[in-house]
């Protein structure tokens, strides 16, 4: 088990950079918003906290991918940026997502307030529930957990049809695994930047 720690200098080498356009934007920042920006650098910080890692197996060792400052983030061609005409994000439930309908509500309130939160400016919009069965998509009965799995290619071309027009994205939640193939095991989720869709069990 090994622990990943930035230092204050690392962090702010990776957030704050020196592209005109964003210097613009961060002198806009209003007091609140600069205080935030300030904490992330401090070593308590709940922001940027350090990162157990607890065996080989975990995302950040098994999977090694290149770092990525800010402003490259920022550069990225092909990244997209709501607009006035495409400024919500929806929220598509498929399936139950607890044991009562009181559950599924609470969680879903959470979670529009928490993107919300995440994502200021936009809005975040809930589109009327489905059941599995109104995706039309392929599932399968994993042979070594048994559980249920929904094909997550056919969940995005379903949440692709549903993308209202005012839609920055729409995000498809539900409790049931996905696979993205038949030789897969499983996986967390699955998105399409072009399309502005993706979806998370």
């Amino acid at each position: 088990m090994k622990t990943v720690r930035h230092s204050e200098h690392t962090l702010r080498t990776a957030l704050i950079s020196k592209n005109p356009a964003l210097v613009s934007q961060y002198e806009k920042l209003e007091a609140g918003e600069r205080r935030l920006m300030n904490e992330a650098f401090q070593p308590a910080s709940d922001l940027f906290g350090p990162i157990t890692v607890h065996s080989q197996s975990d995302w950040i060792t098994s999977h090694p991918e290149p770092p990525q400052d800010f402003e490259e983030f920022f550069s990225d061609p092909y990244r997209k940026t709501p607009s006035p005409e495409k400024c919500s994000i929806y929220i598509q439930c498929i399936g139950p997502l607890g044991n009562t309908q009181i559950i599924s509500e609470e969680y879903v309130k959470w979670l529009k307030s928490y993107c919300e939160a995440f994502f200021y400016g936009l809005t975040v919009k809930l589109l009327p529930p489905v059941p599995v069965s109104a995706t039309k998509c392929s599932f399968r009965v994993n042979e070594n957990t048994q559980n249920l799995q929904i094909h997550a290619g056919h969940i995005l071309k379903f949440l692709k049809k549903k993308k209202p027009e005012d839609a920055f994205c729409v995000v498809g939640i539900t409790m049931i695994d996905l696979y993205p193939r038949d030789s897969w095991n499983f996986v967390f989720g699955q998105a399409s930047l072009t399309d502005g869709a993706g979806e998370v069990d």
